[in-house]
């Protein structure tokens, strides 16, 4: 695929970056088998495994969770209003979107007391294993998940078309929760609304944004601050993966989106 190419001139050691629609890898670049660590990509994988349990009756998205009044929804959300890193909370919950690293820890670890097992455990029964990905958590549930493109992309597949948890469950998720909360997009700026699903990223009308101007608005995902990325755009049937070993920044804010409206404007001609 062509849009594929301009990935060679970009300033990273390392890319890997591939297409998913129509239930398939469309088109790939790269190593492959090369293990990157996902950083901030992997709160997809973790969200992922608090919805299984949801399904599993393990937990309730609405039963209190994190700091005072703050439920399983608000931690998913990143409304608990828990800090970046570990500290008292800066806000009370569903008063502003602020990005947690903390929270999604917290999270996974009410899961595995729910469950009754060690959080990473989990992650490979509930959504490893089932989606036939070799990613290994080293870590943070919130950053620390490493793995190739074929694992980026078998994640893609599934929330383009999902096979473990209901596609109810999946829309819901990938829609607005707490609508209207300001916050802060990490390392791009202040979004008025900083809008959020349950765990994944929403696109909406943000701007600047790291997907496409194409992009519909219904594009939902995460971007990782060691160069990584995962978009899904359910009105194109498109999801698109991206790995790297150089850290998110400038370059990055100038390549993905022209990479992804690239990708978008091949596969529609």
């Amino acid at each position: 695929m062509d849009a594929l190419r301009q990935v060679d001139a970009w300033p990273a050691g390392h890319v890997a970056v591939g297409i998913v629609t129509e239930g398939r890898v469309a088109a790939t670049s790269g190593d492959g088998e090369r293990v990157f660590r996902w950083a901030s990509v992997t709160k997809l994988v973790t969200a992922l495994a608090t919805l299984v349990a949801l399904e599993e009756g393990v937990l309730d998205l609405d039963e209190p969770a994190g700091p005072p009044g703050s439920t399983v929804r608000h931690l998913l959300a990143h409304a608990s209003g828990l800090p970046f890193d570990e500290g008292p909370p800066l806000a009370p919950p569903e008063r502003r979107r602020i990005y947690s690293n903390a929270g999604f820890e917290t999270l996974a670890g009410f899961v595995a007391d729910r469950a009754e097992m060690e959080f990473g455990d989990y992650l490979a029964e509930a959504v490893l294993r089932p989606l036939g990905m070799q990613c290994e958590l080293r870590g943070s549930p919130a950053a620390d998940l490493h793995g190739t493109l074929g694992d980026l992309l078998a994640l893609g597949r599934e929330l383009l078309s999902p096979t473990i948890v209901a596609r109810e469950t999946l829309e819901e998720a990938s829609s607005v929760v707490f609508p209207g909360l300001v916050g802060v997009l990490p390392d791009v700026g202040r979004m008025d609304p900083n809008d959020w699903g349950l765990g994944f990223e929403i696109r909406d009308g943000k701007s600047p944004h790291w997907t496409g101007s194409c992009n519909s608005p219904r594009t939902f995902g995460h971007f990782g601050g060691s160069g990584t990325f995962l978009w899904v755009d359910p009105d194109a049937g498109v999801a698109l993966g991206c790995l790297t070993d150089l850290e998110f920044g400038p370059w990055a804010l100038e390549a993905w989106p022209r990479l992804s409206d690239d990708v978008l404007a091949e596969l529609d001609a």
